[in-house]
């Protein structure tokens, strides 16, 4: 047994001389192997820490096999020949130089929406390349096309009248609303039909090109339209027409200012908000309770965002609005959510209105709050509880200076509309309203998510890096029947709602 033990011991120190004679013989080998996997470990280290779009080679690894880049190629689109066009000497030896397109910078035409305005007459709702209506004199030919089974096989065509609402605000894109008017009615019957717009630029992009577009704006299945349809008295008393909302907005906000607005407006009103991204999860929790009471219509418009126009494409958004609930609607109003609409207390909104139907649109005039001082008249630790219209009472006194106006009109009577009044109307305006109605604008305290209060103050007067503010309670006096309001029609869902 000893001599198998040392037999052992023999052979391991056999093997440790062996190892230290090959390591002993080979130091450059030994050396240069161990910096390679030093290296590489290293590289796998920080490789971890790559943007995805780097770390995952597999596409750039992976060549399909001859057969498939065959297939691929056969398969696609045909490619389209964009040879360089080489310069010419002309006689006299005048060098001819040449120009090739590549691409296009913007859309023709985007369509968003087509209403009946009447039985011969539609509306077509969209985008178009800014420079083009700025540079360019782009036309539009309305043809409307009956349903086969009418049998009628002749069309229709009338010149469109464009009409361009948003007062050259536009950035890539600017809004364009087509009036199509037929000489006389088509598809009254119910016999069914289809409007296109053909869409040319007037050589706009390239004088050798009168580059047309044919969209087809409104397609009427038979029996899908009658014209005893727009002779029904309209459903709503007041319809509110929202611009984009975007941003992370603040619920608590939003709360105050719906439930503000149907006490307002009553039980015959109705609010169209448009989402641009910013009726993220908190917000749809308090929209939600007033989606189920009927108040409030929500439409989801995050696909605009593809298109550069003005302020989320606000123009476009609120004459879809205008033409798709023109004919349910007796008044619209087209305000902000950071902007409250204020009537006397001896007077109701509906005695405001029904003094103005001789006009087809009047104008609010704006009472311009601090957004930032909070009057405190109790214990700090309980403001921050309170609404914001209960706190943020101080007024901007300055004078002379032009404050923007809201509005509101009969919408059978108008064309198209803009942000803050409409120059495309038939009938009367009103601008001198004396107080009648008025709206108070906290401007931006809607689009943060936190406390609006950051001055704290008790006094009736301030001034404020030389803007004068005096206290005006109107809207705090209010703030209790609101939330009474609120608590009767939904319940106590949103009593938990923050900031």
């Amino acid at each position: 047994m000893a001599k198998v033990d040392e037999q052992i011991q023999i052979n391991s120190h056999k093997h440790k001389k062996m190892f230290i004679g090959v390591v002993w013989n080979c130091p450059g080998e030994i050396k240069l192997l161990l910096s390679a996997l030093l290296f590489l470990c290293s590289i796998i280290s920080v490789f971890q820490f790559f943007p995805s779009y780097i770390r995952d080679l597999r596409d750039c690894a992976a060549v399909p096999p001859p057969s498939t880049v065959v297939e691929l190629l056969a398969t696609s689109a045909p490619r389209i020949q964009n040879k360089k066009l080489d310069d010419v000497v002309l006689e006299g030896g005048v060098i001819k130089r040449n120009f090739k397109g590549y691409g296009s910078a913007a859309y023709n035409f985007i369509l968003m929406s087509a209403y009946r305005g009447g039985g011969d007459t539609f509306a077509v709702v969209g985008l178009s390349s800014k420079p083009l209506h700025l540079f360019a004199r782009p036309t539009y030919v309305c043809e409307w096309v009956p349903h086969p089974a009418t049998g009628n096989n002749k069309n229709i065509s009338v010149v469109g009248y464009k009409i361009l609402p948003d007062w050259g605000y536009g950035r890539v894109y600017t809004v364009v609303v087509v009036n199509c008017t037929f000489p006389f009615p088509v598809g009254e019957d119910g016999s069914g039909g289809q409007l296109l717009v053909h869409t040319s630029t007037s050589g706009g992009g390239d004088t050798d090109f009168n580059v047309s577009d044919t969209v087809e704006a409104l397609v009427e299945a038979p029996g899908s339209f009658h014209a005893s349809q727009l002779d029904v008295p309209p459903k709503y008393e007041y319809l509110y027409c929202g611009s984009p909302l975007y941003g992370d907005l603040s619920p608590q906000r939003v709360r105050e200012w719906i439930a503000y607005h149907v006490n307002l407006f009553g039980e015959r009103s109705h609010f169209v908000i448009h989402d641009a991204g910013g009726v993220h999860r908190d917000v749809m929790e308090v929209l939600r309770p007033w989606i189920e009471k009927g108040y409030v219509t929500l439409q989801d418009i995050k696909e605009e965002e593809r298109f550069d126009g003005y302020y989320h494409n606000q123009f476009l958004v609120v004459n879809d609005c205008l033409h798709r609930y023109r004919f349910i609607a007796k008044w619209m109003f087209f305000f902000d959510v950071d902007e409250f609409i204020y009537v006397p207390k001896e007077t109701t909104i509906k005695d405001v209105t029904d003094s103005l139907l001789g006009y087809t649109q009047f104008s609010i005039e704006q009472r311009t709050m601090s957004n930032k001082l909070c009057y405190l008249d109790d214990d700090p630790g309980k403001i921050y509880r309170k609404w914001g219209i209960e706190k943020m009472v101080y007024k901007d006194t300055k004078r002379g200076i032009r404050r923007d106006r809201k509005y509101a009109i009969q919408p059978r009577n108008v064309f198209a509309t803009g942000v803050h009044m409409s120059q495309n109307l038939m009938g009367r305006t009103m601008h001198k309203m004396d107080g009648k109605i008025t709206y108070y604008h906290y401007h931006g305290t809607i689009s943060e998510r936190r406390e609006p209060c950051r001055q704290l103050v008790n006094t009736t007067t301030e001034n404020v890096d030389g803007t004068p503010y005096v206290v005006d309670t109107t809207m705090r006096e209010v703030a209790g029947a609101v939330k009474r309001f609120e608590l009767r029609t939904i319940g106590p869902v949103l009593l938990k709602t923050r900031q």
